[in-house]
């Protein structure tokens, strides 16, 4: 380890969920860490923000998330002890949808592939045990238990401050303009200095393809909003009465959370109205159009919830054309690693993922099975 100010062996940058959570691991292994964040710690500008995440077992996406996801139940209970404060908070989660949708039969299949313990409702089953739900008769809903939901802005602030406890060195607002190869480390300078590290981890949500071209096509910003409404009947929209969710109606997919520390129940549409780009084009005024689209969802499947609007808020997601996580060492410079892509489903990984950065930084390699996110299944 080199104690020149200038000199680290691993610069992380971007500190939101998942360079945050690299930059805790990294130092609990004695790393000499430097991160680097272009905003404030925590932020709204990007994806790991607006109170709750959700967090669960059962994965339509694909069953070969669910060891990961298994580890990443492990590492949050790891950094919410180590904070002192809860960072989860146990609901259960329902994937809703026809009995042929992607989001019920997909659940199922995960549930089954790994023994998960799990229940099947049919919708009036749903609604009767969860009075906040108004699902049709013809829906079905696979219930999770150990579904809940993170609080981002907290767990952020939880992982930064562990790897301050183990040594690391964060810097916000000082925004990264360049990297280069060198000779077998790096050298990154902003607008602040220059500084060179053994190996660099990028975990810089939409901005990643500015510093990885290649990403330019595979992981593309996209702006969402979020509504948090009234309900008429709060009760029913309490944490211990209504479990987070995953809704297919069609081929439009929604999700949602109870109501939690601000007025409303939450919740948003996947896509929201498919508007990509670089963040700085983006409206980060949520307009009366957004409200529309998501108010008519409401007003049909939780029509108790749907009451005055208490809040929107713009975020993003950044997504992979597979909708896959991208997470892989640089094709032509090892000593870089990379997390892209992360499709609107990854902060609920934010724990697992700093530990494989960890790894790809200092071994440029991972006992973690991420042959699915490999960068190579788009550029061969």
């Amino acid at each position: 380890m080199n104690n020149n100010s200038s000199s680290f062996d691993t610069v992380v940058i971007g500190v939101g969920g998942m360079g945050s959570a690299a930059c805790y691991q990294l130092a609990s292994r004695g790393q000499k860490v430097l991160g680097l964040e272009q905003f404030d710690i925590p932020h709204t500008q990007g994806s790991s923000h607006g109170y709750t995440r959700i967090i669960r077992l059962a994965y339509y996406e694909h069953p070969s998330y669910v060891p990961l996801l298994k580890r990443a139940y492990e590492l949050w209970t790891e950094i919410e002890h180590h904070y002192g404060e809860p960072l989860f908070y146990k609901t259960g989660s329902v994937d809703v949808g026809t009995a042929e949708s992607q989001v019920f039969k997909g659940s199922l299949e995960s549930c089954l592939e790994h023994n998960l313990a799990h229940e099947v409702l049919s919708g009036e089953s749903l609604n009767q045990r969860y009075p906040g739900y108004h699902v049709p008769a013809n829906f079905m809903a696979l219930y999770q238990p150990n579904g809940g939901f993170l609080l981002p802005e907290k767990s952020t602030v939880a992982f930064v401050e562990a790897a301050h406890h183990f040594g690391a060195v964060i810097q916000a607002r000082e925004k990264v303009e360049s990297w280069r190869p060198l000779n077998e480390g790096v050298q990154v300078t902003t607008n602040r200095g220059s500084y060179t590290a053994g190996s660099l981890v990028i975990t810089a949500g939409a901005w990643n393809r500015t510093f990885l071209p290649f990403l330019s096509d595979l992981a593309v910003p996209e702006r969402q909003v979020l509504a948090w409404l009234q309900p008429q009947k709060p009760e029913w929209f309490a944490p211990e009465q209504f479990p987070v969710f995953n809704m297919q109606v069609g081929t439009e997919r929604y999700y949602g959370f109870p109501v939690f520390g601000v007025p409303g129940f939450k919740f948003g549409k996947y896509g929201h109205q498919r508007e990509a780009g670089m963040p700085e084009t983006f409206d980060w005024e949520p307009n009366e159009t957004d409200e529309a689209l998501l108010r008519a969802y409401a007003a049909e499947f939780f029509p108790n919830g749907s009451g005055p609007t208490m809040s929107l808020k713009t975020c993003m997601f950044t997504n992979s054309p597979d909708d896959h996580f991208i997470i892989d060492l640089h094709p032509e410079y090892p000593q870089v690693s990379f997390a892209a892509g992360f499709s609107g489903h990854g902060y609920k990984f934010a724990s697992v993922i700093g530990e494989i950065m960890a790894d790809l930084a200092i071994d440029q390699d991972s006992d973690h099975d991420i042959g699915l996110f490999h960068v190579d299944r788009f550029l061969s």
